[in-house]
C-alpha cells in the first residue's frame, strides 16, 4: 500500500482525480444513453414495455443489490484492485450487451452491467477518501461531484446522436473504448489502499437475500402474472432483515443506524423521491420521440436544463442547508420538483420544447438543486463517523431500490403493458397518469421531510440548541 497521500494540484492527483471521474461517469453515461436508447430497442428486438422495464431494471437491480459488498470487497482487498475488476466486468458486459441478438441475451447482459457497476461505483469516492491528503478531500470530492454532472450531461445527448447515426448498438459498445483509458490511467497513477482494521467475514448471505428479495419483488410488479414472486420476495425481505439484525454490527447494513429516526425518515424520503424521478426518467424520453416527435437527440437533450441547474446551484443549496438547516430546503425543493412533474403532464402531440418541456424541465432541476445536497448532507450527520462511508452507501443501495421497484410497479398500473410504445395514444394516457403519480410521491416526500427532519441536524454538536419543543435527540 502507498502511504504517502497526494495533492490535488499535483500531476499525479489530477490524474488520479481523472480516472475516478471517468469510472464513476462510465455508469451514468450508460443509464442516461440507454433510455433514449428505448424507443429504438425496442423496436429492433421485437420487445414489448416489459421487456424495457427489465432492460432498465436488470441494471438497477444487480448494483442496488451488490452495491455494498462492493464497497466492503474494496474496503478488504484493495480500493484500486475491485476498482480496476469493476471498470473491466463493466466493459466487457457493455459489448455482450451491444452484440445481444436478441432481447433475452440483452437483459442478461444488462445484470452482469449492474455487477460491474457495483464493484466499480463505491471505489472512486473511496479512492479519493484514501488518495488525497485531507485539506484536499473536500475540493476533490467537488470537483468529482460537478465534472460528474458534466458526464450526466453529454450522456443524454452522445445517446440521442448514437441512435439516430450509428445505431442504439453503439450505446454500449462506446463503453469499452472509455474503459480502456480508465485501466490505464488506473494502473500507472492510482496508489492502492485498504482498510487495514477490516476483519471477519463478508455477509455473503445478506447480500444473496437482498439481491433475491429485490428480483422476486421486481419480477412480480412487472409481470403481475401470479402473486408468487412478488409474495416470494417480500418474505426474502423480511428475512434479510432478520439477517441484518442477527449479524450486526458486521452485517451488511447496520442496524444501528436506523436507530436514529431522522436517518431512518430520510432514507424513506429518498425510497420514495427517488422512485418518482426513476419513472420520470423511463418515460419522459420515450414519451418525446413516441408522442411528440422529437428526435432522439432532441428527447436526449430535453432534461439538459436539470443538469446544468444542479451543477450551478447544489453547492448554494448545501450552504443555506448548513445555515439554516436541511428541513425547509428539503421540503420545498421537493414540492418544486413534484410541480415539475405537474407541468410534464402538459406535453403530448406536437408539444414544443420551449413551451412544454423547457419550463417542466427548469422547474423540476430547481426543486433537485435545492433539495438533493440537503438530504446528502443530512445522511451523513446523522451516522456515526466511522459509519459515514456505509451510510452513503445505504442512502446510494436505498435511492437505486427506490428507482428500480417504482419503475417495475407504475407502467402496468397506469395501462402501459405490451407494445404500448408503439401506440403513441395509449402511451400518452398512460405518460401522463405517471405523471400525477410520480407528483403524488413527491408531496407525500415532503410531508414526511417537514414533519420528521430536525432544523438543527447539520449543526455542529456545540452548536446544536433545542427549538422550543423539539427535542434535539
Amino acid at each position: 500500500m502507498d502511504d504517502v497521500l497526494t495533492e490535488l494540484k499535483s500531476t499525479r492527483g489530477r490524474w488520479i482525480l481523472a480516472a475516478t471521474v471517468l469510472g464513476s461517469g462510465l455508469t451514468l453515461l450508460d443509464s442516461t444513453i440507454v433510455n433514449v436508447a428505448l424507443p429504438a430497442i425496442g423496436r429492433d428486438l421485437d420487445a414489448d414495455m416489459a421487456d424495457l422495464q427489465w432492460t432498465i431494471n436488470a441494471y438497477t437491480l444487480t448494483l442496488a443489490g451488490l452495491i455494498l459488498l462492493g464497497g466492503s470487497l474494496g474496503d478488504r482487498y484493495g480500493r484500486r484492485r475491485i476498482f480496476l475488476i469493476g471498470t473491466v466486468w463493466f466493459a466487457v458486459a457493455s459489448a455482450l450487451c451491444g452484440l445481444a441478438p436478441n432481447i433475452e441475451t440483452l437483459i442478461l447482459a444488462r445484470a452482469l452491467q449492474g455487477v460491474g457497476g457495483a464493484l466499480l461505483t463505491p471505489g472512486s469516492l473511496a479512492i479519493i477518501q484514501a488518495s488525497f491528503v485531507r485539506a484536499d478531500r473536500p475540493r476533490a470530492v467537488g470537483a468529482w461531484s460537478g465534472l460528474g454532472g458534466v458526464a450526466s450531461a453529454i450522456g443524454p445527448l452522445l445517446g440521442g446522436w448514437l441512435v439516430a447515426a450509428p445505431g442504439w448498438r453503439w450505446a454500449f459498445l462506446i463503453n469499452p473504448f472509455f474503459a480502456v483509458f480508465v485501466v490505464l490511467v488506473t494502473l500507472r497513477h492510482v496508489p492502492e489502499s485498504r482498510d487495514e482494521l477490516a476483519v471477519g467475514r463478508f455477509d455473503v448471505l445478506g447480500s444473496v437475500l437482498a439481491a433475491l428479495a429485490l428480483a422476486g419483488i421486481t419480477y412480480g410488479l412487472i409481470e403481475r402474472g401470479t402473486p408468487l414472486p412478488l409474495v416470494a420476495g417480500l418474505v426474502l425481505g423480511a428475512a434479510f432483515v432478520v439477517v441484518q439484525i442477527r449479524r450486526s454490527p458486521a452485517a451488511l447494513v447496520p442496524v444501528g443506524l436506523f436507530r436514529d429516526h431522522v436517518f431512518t425518515a430520510v432514507n424513506l424520503v429518498t425510497l420514495i423521491m427517488y422512485g418518482a424521478m426513476g419513472v420520470v426518467f423511463f418515460l419522459l424520453v420515450v414519451e418525446l420521440q413516441v408522442v411528440s416527435g422529437f428526435s432522439p437527440i432532441a428527447a436526449g437533450s430535453a432534461l439538459l436544463p436539470l443538469t446544468l441547474l444542479m451543477l450551478l446551484l447544489s453547492s448554494r443549496a448545501g450552504e443555506v442547508a448548513r445555515r439554516y438547516g436541511p428541513r425547509l430546503p428539503m421540503t420545498f425543493g421537493i414540492l418544486i420538483a413534484g410541480a415539475g412533474f405537474l407541468l410534464m403532464d402538459r406535453i403530448g402531440p406536437g408539444s414544443s420544447y420551449w413551451l412544454e418541456v423547457l419550463p417542466a424541465a427548469s422547474v423540476f432541476g430547481l426543486g433537485l438543486s435545492a433539495a438533493v445536497a440537503p438530504l446528502t448532507s443530512t445522511v451523513l450527520a446523522t451516522a456515526d463517523e466511522r459509519y459515514a462511508g456505509t451510510a452513503s452507501g445505504v442512502n446510494n443501495a436505498v435511492a437505486r431500490t427506490g428507482g428500480l421497484l417504482a419503475v417495475a410497479a407504475v407502467p402496468p398500473l397506469v395501462g402501459l403493458v405490451g407494445r404500448a410504445f408503439e401506440e403513441p395514444r395509449l402511451f400518452d394516457a398512460g405518460f401522463h397518469r405517471a405523471m400525477l403519480i410520480s407528483a403524488a410521491m413527491m408531496a407525500i416526500a415532503a410531508l414526511i421531510t417537514f414533519f420528521t427532519i430536525r432544523t438543527n441536524v447539520l449543526a455542529p454538536p456545540d452548536e446544536v440548541r433545542a427549538a422550543p419543543g423539539e427535542n434535539p435527540s
